[in-house]
């Protein structure tokens, strides 16, 4: 079991353990102060970039009240995440943002999931050069960036990323919506 006080800034949650979600939402709960919007990053188009679209899916179905852009229907990427961004600063001005997104890291925090207070950088892990967004992050590190091939990304389990989107849309429902 995680200790709910252990999430800080640099701690992470792993998709399997006992009440991460819970960890992740008191987090959210203890740094959300305002109206917020939340950004789920990725394509479906490869497993290793689809954990915010399907995180999306999850809450839009779930009747989320929130503004929510990035689902598996009309996902946020790297084409149109610009338009995207000029949207929500023309439309919700005044709301904090939250970007849930993909990424790699080292091999030990594969399946882990980080909530904290700045900015993401999409794609960076694949050497695109995109603008940063978000007030406050959740990204979930879907496999290693030490891999020779990781712009391929095919030893990535979907099931993980299913599991890890689970995680993530309950704990932004569970931290909102109560």
């Amino acid at each position: 079991m995680i200790d709910s006080n252990s999430l800080k800034e640099s701690d992470r949650a792993f998709y399997f353990n006992a009440g991460a979600h819970k960890l992740i939402a008191d987090y959210l709960k203890s740094v959300i102060d305002t109206d917020c919007l939340i950004l789920c990053i990725g394509t479906d188009r490869y497993i290793g970039d689809c954990l915010g679209p399907i995180t999306g899916t999850l809450l839009e179905k779930r009747g989320f009240k929130h503004p929510l852009l990035g689902t598996l229907d009309s996902p946020v990427h790297a084409v149109n995440l610009k338009k995207q961004m000029d949207y929500i600063y023309d439309k919700y001005p005044n709301h904090k943002i939250i970007a849930v997104d993909a990424c790699l890291g080292d091999q030990e925090y594969v399946g882990s999931i980080q909530a904290r207070k700045g900015c993401i950088y999409p794609g960076k892990g694949v050497g695109k050069l995109l603008p940063p967004i978000g007030d406050i992050s959740i990204i979930g590190v879907v496999d290693s960036a030490t891999r020779d091939e990781f712009f391929n990304m095919h030893n990535i389990r979907l099931s993980m990323v299913v599991k890890m989107a689970e995680l993530v849309s309950d704990a932004l429902f569970s931290a909102l919506e109560c």
